[in-house]
């Protein structure tokens, strides 16, 4: 076929492992998902804490899902791939949920830093009372935020494809390089206020929990009193840590791809290695820290395993 795309022994191990790992991802979020939604028809209800883990579960599968057919055919099928409408639709959907995944795990992060944490500020007494009633427009704000970043994304990309038809057709090679450095600069610094706005709550959430743990630690040892408290700063604290120390890898990996080439480079392979395994390693992680969805997790898996000794 003249549209055969030879794919070399690099192209199909990063396609393979992207897979494994894309799949994996998917199928950890999917138990969230189903974890909650179950209990939502059994209670008629969800609380904060898991309107945030649904949302958050749902923007990571379908996160996966779409970045997987993304480099799936741009790998595989290039030529199918930059089709006109097919390059810009899937970026700009792989994109809201991108920026949904990390707008809603900052939401999460605030969410636990204002429940737990222990401060006699008005301010910081008045949303811990109306935490509650937050949420959800919280949630909301982070959907919008991602459909605006998107949008714009989507936008920017239209108008630079036909700005270099337009100069390509008029042969000013000069100007169209020029363009695409304008593209890809808009398309850094609008990709980039978002995820260092989520960046900046995380890290915010996590001073002020450690802050109110240290407080909370010197308050018991002086009175030499034992609290439940504790248990839940420290439970918190190392769930946002660990949000914190894979946010802040993502970070320096997803700067590696603004400066790194898309040509066969080790480097690159590492990078998508990890930024595969960054939503399912993670929501793994919220798994275990929650008994409700770990023991969903150890159930599905005994069943699992018995389906598969009974073979």
């Amino acid at each position: 076929s003249p549209h055969q795309h030879n794919v070399t022994s690099y192209g199909a191990t990063t396609v393979a492992i992207i897979t494994l790992q894309a799949f994996a991802g998917m199928w950890i979020n999917a138990v969230i998902v189903c974890a909650l939604c179950i209990g939502w028809v059994k209670k008629k209800t969800l609380n904060s804490n898991e309107k945030i883990l649904l949302l958050l579960g749902c923007s990571r599968f379908w996160h996966l899902c779409f970045s997987w057919v993304y480099s799936f055919l741009s790998i595989i099928y290039p030529n199918y791939f930059y089709v006109q409408p097919t390059c810009k639709l899937l970026l700009s959907i792989q994109n809201f949920f991108d920026c949904s995944n990390f707008c809603v795990s900052a939401c999460l992060c605030v969410f636990y830093c204002i429940k737990i944490a222990n401060f006699r500020n008005s301010c910081f007494v008045y949303l811990k009372v109306k935490i509650d009633r937050i949420v959800p427009w919280l949630l909301l704000g982070s959907l919008l935020l991602s459909l605006a970043i998107s949008s714009s994304l989507y936008y920017i990309i239209v108008k630079a494809q036909s700005n270099n038809h337009t100069s390509s057709g008029q042969g000013n090679f000069s100007k169209v390089s020029g363009q695409m450095d304008d593209f890809f600069l808009h398309i850094s610094f609008i990709y980039g206020f978002g995820f260092v706005t989520s960046f900046t709550a995380v890290i915010f959430s996590a001073v002020f929990l450690l802050f109110s743990l240290w407080r909370h630690k010197h308050k018991m040892q002086t009175n030499s009193m034992n609290s439940l408290s504790m248990h839940a700063h420290i439970k918190a604290m190392k769930s946002i840590l660990s949000f914190f120390i894979i946010y802040s890898i993502n970070f320096l990996f997803l700067t590696l791809i603004l400066i790194l080439s898309w040509e066969e480079n080790p480097m690159m392979f590492l990078v998508y290695v990890f930024l595969y395994a960054f939503p399912g390693v993670h929501s793994l992680i919220l798994i275990f820290s929650n008994p409700k969805l770990k023991n969903t997790l150890i159930r599905i898996l005994s069943c699992v395993k018995c389906k598969v000794c009974t073979r």
